[in-house]
């Protein structure tokens, strides 16, 4: 039985059953702990530090100096993205071989370097798309491996960026649908 037919039926059953309730709970709350466990076991993979969409936010509204990231595919960037952010697409999964870990034609880690910047101390925040993408995990491991001391994963990505009513920007194109702003 899938998982969503299951809460649908534990739903139907809070009405009747006074327990129900917490068994529908139980199973809210195990999906959370996974997502937090897959993010709190490639953090430590990765070696990098973990920074919320509000941190980023007060970041940026103190002018700090640092780079902004977005690991989305080009496609996805245009589609939302906060202001300020540069752009360098990574896939969702590490794999660990370059050409198979970034997008958009497999730019070169020459490439990444020049949008990271040649301060490897630099503060270096990298989001994508939400908990559960990986994109900003292999960007921040890539950035790791390449030297950089100072990075974050902000694993909300925009769509914790846009929940808390951020403002943000796209790229017109008239063949993507947007979301609304």
């Amino acid at each position: 039985m899938n998982r969503a037919l299951l809460a649908g039926l534990l739903g139907c059953l809070a009405l009747a059953l006074p327990n129900a309730y917490a068994m529908t709970s139980i199973l809210n709350e195990t999906d959370v702990e996974a997502v937090a466990l897959k993010v709190a076991n490639e953090t430590v993979k990765g070696g990098y530090q973990l920074v919320t969409m509000e941190e980023v936010k007060l970041m940026l509204d103190a002018d700090e100096d640092f780079v902004l990231l977005d690991a989305h595919p080009k496609w996805e960037f245009e589609m939302a993205y906060v202001e300020g952010a540069v752009n360098f697409g990574f896939q969702s999964n590490h794999v660990g071989k370059w050409e198979e870990d970034v997008t958009d034609g497999a730019p070169s880690q020459d490439d990444f370097r020049a949008v990271l910047g040649p301060d490897l101390d630099k503060k270096i925040v990298i989001y994508c798309g939400f908990t559960k993408c990986g994109r900003s995990h292999n960007a921040a491991v890539w950035a790791k491996q390449l030297g950089y001391t100072n990075v974050y994963r902000a694993p909300g990505g925009i769509t914790a960026w846009r929940d808390l009513g951020y403002s943000y920007k796209v790229v017109p194109n008239d063949a993507h649908v947007y979301p609304n702003k």
